[in-house]
């Protein structure tokens, strides 16, 4: 019951992530394909969206990573060393796209120095979330083996597959969706970037269509335990919903419905999510490491939840008054 607890906490702060720091990472990449006679006025909308809640949406980051380390200390010991290549350059992304961000924000105005730091800035932003969904199509590979405690598989294994690739690019095409999805909700007809956002936007989504397919077919011989999952186990009864919410999303989009695009968008990420996470339990390596034999010992976990429950007192209403200042759409 204690595990189970702390994985719905590790589950929940990864959807959330996902929902907002996800969509930095797409807004930087759409800062990087940035066209037309509006590109440097999409580039400051998209850095107007971004700068007053980009650090804070990484909490979400940190927490995934000290409730897997605190709770399935096992479980993270052998990802670090089987995945260590992949969470590197995930690592160095991160960096270089926040160091970007500001150097751009507060060095030279030249043309050349902006282009510089743009470029840095919108590679490492798709860099990161391909990384991600490789990671986390690794996991699910079944590829990554131990013996004895130790990682017997090397540093390759998992993450070079079809179909964690697979993972990586459907990761980065999600992320650019919904970053598009929320900018249409910060800009105005007026402007006409609202109609910039609504068509990439349009174009992301329909591009997530064959790419999600890729990589559910994939899944079979990749991941044959999650394919099950998906198909026979646990998460089948999710696949509608998760398609209702891409599809009304795509639709609500077309009709100008941008608040209910953003909702449905929303529903599909947290879904997706659920369904995988659904799908791959009880494991959290498939299939040597599960939440039961990665757990850490009770009195740990009971202080971990007692720590999640007063952090989140703390946390959310000061996030909740971090968007309400910057995001609301009167000024305050």
């Amino acid at each position: 019951m204690l595990a189970s607890s702390v994985a719905v906490a590790l589950l929940l702060s990864l959807i959330v992530y996902a929902l907002t720091g996800g969509a930095d990472f797409g807004g930087g990449i759409w800062d990087l394909l940035a066209t037309g006679p509006r590109a440097m006025r999409q580039r400051k909308a998209i850095a107007g969206a971004i700068a007053p809640i980009w650090e804070a949406n990484h909490v979400w980051l940190i927490l995934v990573v000290v409730v897997l380390f605190t709770g399935f200390p096992a479980a993270f010991a052998a990802m670090m060393t089987a995945l260590n290549i992949p969470l590197t350059v995930m690592l160095v992304g991160i960096v270089l796209r926040g160091a970007a961000f500001i150097f751009r924000s507060h060095d030279s105005r030249a043309a050349a120095v902006q282009r510089h730091w743009s470029r840095v800035f919108g590679i490492a932003s798709g860099v990161t979330p391909f990384c991600q969904g490789v990671i986390l199509g690794a996991l699910a590979s079944g590829r990554i083996r131990l013996v004895e405690g130790q990682v017997s598989s090397g540093y390759l294994a998992g993450w070079l597959t079809p179909f964690a690739l697979a993972c990586g690019l459907f990761a980065v095409g999600l992320v650019t969706y919904l970053a598009a999805t929320y900018l249409t909700l910060a800009t105005n007809d007026q402007s006409g970037l609202q109609n910039d956002f609504r068509l990439r936007a349009l174009w992301s989504g329909l591009s997530l269509f064959p790419v999600a397919g890729v990589a559910f077919f994939a899944a079979r011989s990749g991941a044959p335990e999650l394919f099950h999952g998906l198909t026979q186990g646990r998460a089948p009864w999710l696949m509608v919903p998760t398609a209702l919410c891409a599809v009304g999303s795509f639709a609500a989009m077309r009709r100008r419905r941008f608040a209910l695009a953003r909702m449905a968008a929303v529903g599909q990420v947290a879904l997706i999510l659920v369904g995988g996470a659904l799908a791959q339990y009880p494991y959290l390596i498939t299939p040597d490491l599960t939440f039961a034999n990665t757990q850490a010992p009770a009195a740990t976990l009971r202080l971990l939840l007692i720590a999640l429950a007063a952090g989140v007192v703390i946390l959310l209403p000061s996030l909740a008054m971090l968007f309400w200042l910057f995001k609301s759409p009167s000024p305050r």
